[in-house]
């Protein structure tokens, strides 16, 4: 696959810039590049403009900007949420002999960042990277619910309701009617709307601001899904829910 050059040379930029040297100037990012100062000009002005550079007004030097602190917290984050999540999902999976997800919320789509397989190892379709519809998906639907209404809105624009099976929501409508369900209950359940034979309950958890951070869910066969089933698990699943965000540092 061949690399783009420009990128290359964007990211080459940032690697520039350390402990040692947290400012430079033009010429010398044009010197360590061997590269003429108007592409380093054109270079660090697109960086600028995304926020990943930052022009010292006062000296004219050039520093990483805050995105890149933005984006390195976001990645952090995520994997303290798994870090601290997975012995609970270690524990559930064993309790219930189920699969385990973790996931989280990206842009208009939700990606797994970790998975506990089960004992019954039936659950073959998912793998950590993924991504998953929200109208579709326990989690998914989990992870829309309790958003603001703004950010509710602005996922909902423009956004597909892609029929993933014959049980799929596939509009606005009916998605929001079980938004609103899932919203008092607490939890979401999906029965084969996104994947044929295969059903969830979801689970959100929450950060110490309070807010929905990611979902866990339980997977398994369709069959098994029964009142007996759901009984049984969905406390043990409130209990593992309340664990995680309260480690988290939520505080309800």
């Amino acid at each position: 696959m061949p690399i783009i050059q420009s990128v290359e040379r964007a990211l080459k930029i940032l690697d520039l810039f350390n402990e040692q040297e947290p400012e430079l100037r033009i010429t010398e990012i044009s010197e360590r590049m061997h590269l003429n100062k108007s592409t380093v000009h054109s270079l660090l002005r697109t960086l600028q403009e995304y926020g990943y550079i930052e022009r010292n007004t006062e000296n004219g030097k050039y520093k990483l900007g805050l995105k890149l602190f933005e984006r390195g917290n976001f990645v952090t984050y995520n994997l303290d949420t798994r870090t601290i999540a997975r012995k609970y999902l270690l524990d559930l999976s064993l309790k219930t002999g189920h699969t385990l997800h973790l996931v989280i919320l990206e842009g208009k789509e939700a990606v797994y960042i970790d998975k506990v397989e089960g004992k019954s190892g039936n659950v073959e379709g998912s793998r950590i990277g993924r991504r998953a519809t929200l109208h579709s998906s326990g989690v998914g639907k989990v992870l829309f619910a309790f958003r603001t209404e703004e950010e509710m809105n602005q996922i909902l624009d423009g956004y597909i309701f892609e029929k993933r099976t014959t049980n799929t929501l596939t509009n606005k409508e009916d998605f929001l009617e079980e938004i609103a369900k899932i919203k008092k209950q607490g939890y979401a359940i999906d029965k084969e709307e996104n994947e044929p034979g295969i059903s969830c309950i979801a689970f959100p958890i929450y950060s110490y601001t309070n807010k929905v951070i990611a979902a866990f869910s339980i997977s398994m066969p369709t069959p098994q899904l029964n009142d007996e089933q759901l009984n049984r698990i969905i406390p043990i699943m409130e209990q593992t829910a309340e664990q995680i965000s309260k480690e988290m540092g939520y505080r309800s």
